[in-house]
Parts: structure tokens; C-alpha cells; sequence
């Protein structure tokens, strides 16, 4: 049997001994890892690395993380981004998961958490997610469609373009469709690991799923249901 090629790992911070600790780590685990403490060696080190997943500083002596992931995306480079920051804002982590981050965790941290956490947005940039016998559906609620082979998201005709966070998101709650989701469900699904109590995480995607789907000016798909959880479904009439 072929072995797998080990993960490629790209840390940036620009205090070393966090940079080297969690590269250290994730090599003791198998993975490749290389790290950068500016934002311009950031785009170096991912031009010539090609990292399977970043984890990325906000702040950086030159460019800050935002501008990093920004210019990554703007080159066509679509690879997962785990942020850093020592900002606990709740503005800093929505604008975080707006520009295309996949998860955050705010300093100081657990080294054995952020592995967790990497782990569980390299599982959802695979697809290999929950339920893999039950891929290849096309699941569909009102005029929303979430197709699991091409893993495509449209509203109408409008394509949605979702990290793979808020895919896994969005596809657990259509699958579940017109059940009510609980934030403790949502986090065990999609997360695959403990918050610890911090599930605001799940309140950010949210919202910034229904900037995607929702918008457009058509009945509203994505709803709350106060001190229960989240419901993709359409209004009753």
C-alpha cells in the first residue's frame, strides 16, 4: 500500500519560539513543516513550499495576516488558513472568517488544540467529512443547492463560494433539514473537537454563511431558533 505524503505545514509568526514550537510539534506527528515571520517571507515560503495548510499571525512586522491571505487568494491559492491572534475582538475573528479563513484561535493557546483544530479543516478541505457513504446527493432546500460531488452551492443561479468550513456547515444543516440544530451538535459535526464553551465560532460562520446565501433579496433560508440552534429550511406559510 502506497503511504500517504505527510502534510505540508506552513507556520507564520513573527515570534520564534512559537513558530518553532508548532512546527516542531507537527513534525513529531509526521507532517512537513517550514515557518516565515513576515508576511512577505509568508508569500515566499508558500510560492515555493506549496502548503497543504497555513497557520497565519494577524499581526506581522510588515504585512498583516489579512494582507497575506488576501494576496494568496488573489494568486489563485486557495489553501486552508488557520489565523492567530492575540486580538480576542469578536470584529477581528468575523473579518478573520470573511477574507476566507478557515478557523482562528486566539494567543495563548494549546499547542495540542491548534493541531486538533488543523486536523479538522485538513478533514473538511478533503471532504472527508461525516458520512462519506452518503455523498455524491445533491441536496437541495427551496432554491438552494448544494452539490456534493463538484461541491457546488448555488441559490438559483447564483454559485455561492464557501470555505470549507461553511460548506461542511451548510451541507450538516441541509442534510438535517427541517430539524433544529443545536450549537453542541454543530460544534461535535463540523468542528470535531471541544470549544471548551467558546461556540461563538459557530455564531460567526453562521452569519457569514447567510451573507452568501442568503443575500440576493430571496426568502431567507437560514434561520435561528432562539436558545434551541440553526435551521436551514423555508418559512412555514
Amino acid at each position: 500500500m502506497q503511504t500517504p505524503d505527510p502534510v505540508r505545514l506552513l507556520v507564520v509568526d513573527d515570534e520564534p519560539h512559537i513558530a518553532d514550537l508548532v512546527a516542531t510539534v507537527a513534525r513529531y506527528e509526521g507532517w512537513q513543516a517550514v515557518t516565515a515571520g513576515t508576511g512577505q517571507a509568508a508569500l515566499s515560503r508558500a510560492a515555493e513550499f506549496g502548503p497543504d495548510i497555513v497557520v497565519l499571525d494577524l499581526m506581522l512586522p510588515d504585512l498583516d495576516g489579512f494582507t497575506v491571505l488576501d494576496r494568496l487568494r488573489e494568486g489563485g491559492n486557495a489553501v486552508p488558513v488557520v489565523f492567530l491572534t492575540a486580538k480576542d475582538a469578536t470584529a477581528d475573528r468575523i473579518a478573520g472568517l470573511t477574507r476566507g479563513g478557515d478557523d482562528y484561535l486566539v494567543k495563548p493557546f494549546s499547542v495540542e488544540e491548534l493541531m486538533a483544530r488543523l486536523r479538522a479543516v485538513l478533514r473538511r478541505s478533503a471532504g472527508l467529512a461525516h458520512q462519506p457513504e452518503a455523498r455524491g446527493a445533491v441536496l437541495r432546500v427551496g432554491d438552494l443547492t448544494l452539490d456534493e460531488d463538484t461541491r457546488e452551492v448555488r441559490r438559483g443561479e447564483r454559485l455561492a463560494e464557501l470555505t470549507p468550513t461553511e460548506y461542511e456547515l451548510l451541507r450538516y444543516l441541509m442534510r438535517r433539514s427541517p430539524a433544529v440544530l443545536t450549537k453542541a451538535q454543530i460544534l461535535d459535526h463540523v468542528w470535531e473537537y471541544d470549544f471548551g464553551g467558546r461556540s461563538n465560532v459557530v455564531e460567526l460562520v453562521i452569519s457569514h454563511l447567510r451573507r452568501k446565501v442568503d443575500a440576493g433579496g430571496g426568502e431567507p433560508l437560514i434561520h435561528t431558533v432562539r436558545g434551541v440552534g440553526y435551521v436551514v429550511r423555508q418559512a412555514h406559510r
